[in-house]
């Protein structure tokens, strides 16, 4: 895997918990059912995984978890982002001991640093490992956004920051990217209802909240888009839609972890506070548009 792009269809996975402690035996479940669904990549503790609210320890434990249950059969790509470079450092250092094949690293949050506290943030993760870093931009949540300038610098700089996943919502960054980069970057969306225009951009894939419990589905209109059947993958979108949009009515991934307790996935849909449960009109409309989907 080292300095190989990420494409195709990647799960953002949550971490169950069951008594408000980490399920591990829910987790290798869910790990397993996505291998069997055809999954290009899994993504542990990132924001779908609440890694704000795990420690340390249960951080690198789930982490460890899932690349021994995936036991090389797809990458696993860990998240090991912080607002604390140090923090970061450690943390990629951590999970390259661990044997991921790659990090997701999010733009630092709520300390909003300048582009070149980003470039400098980044350097000094880059310089912890050399495999894949896949840079996360989503400035809804971290009030800044990684600018293309930046990207093209740490791109030049470093051979094995070679992703990006955009989730600021935007079709025109995917252009602006391909417009430095070209082929030089692998974009990859952040957003499940916008993968199929971000493909049509240029993007290579999806890291997906939906793919926790639809494998099959998003892995496959991720694979008609990049095979140019776009007829096809319109079709898929059209379909799944609404089960995208339900998954956001609420603060990810409560709707999500509601979706996979409902299909016997996990045994909890617990979250941790801040988060919690969904209010019920939510629920139901969530339930509604699974069941629409599997009708």
């Amino acid at each position: 895997m080292k300095n190989s792009p990420l494409t195709g269809t990647l799960t953002a996975l949550v971490t169950p918990f069951k008594k408000q402690q980490v399920a591990f035996d829910d987790l290798r479940k869910l790990v397993d059912f996505q291998i069997k669904g055809g999954i290009d990549g899994l993504v542990p503790v990132g924001t779908t995984g609440e890694s704000p609210t795990l420690s340390h320890d249960e951080h690198m434990d789930v982490v460890r978890a899932t690349v021994e249950q995936a036991h090389g059969r797809v990458p696993v790509v860990a998240g090991t982002g912080s607002n604390s470079t140090r923090e970061a450092v450690e943390l990629t250092k951590l999970a390259h001991a661990a044997k991921v094949d790659g990090m997701l690293v999010v733009a630092p949050y709520y300390n909003k640093p300048s582009q070149e506290g980003l470039f400098l943030h980044f350097s000094a993760i880059a310089e912890a490992t050399d495999r894949p870093i896949v840079l996360y931009s989503i400035p809804g949540r971290c009030g800044i956004e990684i600018s293309v300038g930046v990207v093209a610098r740490l791109r030049a700089k470093y051979a094995h920051v070679c992703c990006i996943k955009e989730a600021g919502g935007s079709v025109d960054r995917v252009d602006q990217l391909k417009q430095a980069l070209g082929a030089d970057i692998t974009v990859l969306s952040g957003d499940d209802a916008l993968t199929l225009p971000f493909i049509g951009a240029g993007a290579e894939g999806v890291i997906s909240v939906a793919s926790n419990l639809y494998v099959r589905e998003v892995s496959q209109l991720v694979a008609a888009a990049r095979n140019g059947r776009f007829a096809q993958a319109s079709a898929m979108h059209r379909r799944l839609y609404p089960v995208f949009k339900a998954l956001f009515n609420e603060p990810n991934p409560v709707p999500v972890k509601l979706a996979l307790h409902k299909s016997g996935l996990i045994r909890s849909p617990e979250v941790r506070l801040p988060l919690c449960p969904a209010a019920p009109e939510n629920r139901l409309a969530l339930f509604r548009a699974m069941k629409a989907l599997n009708a």
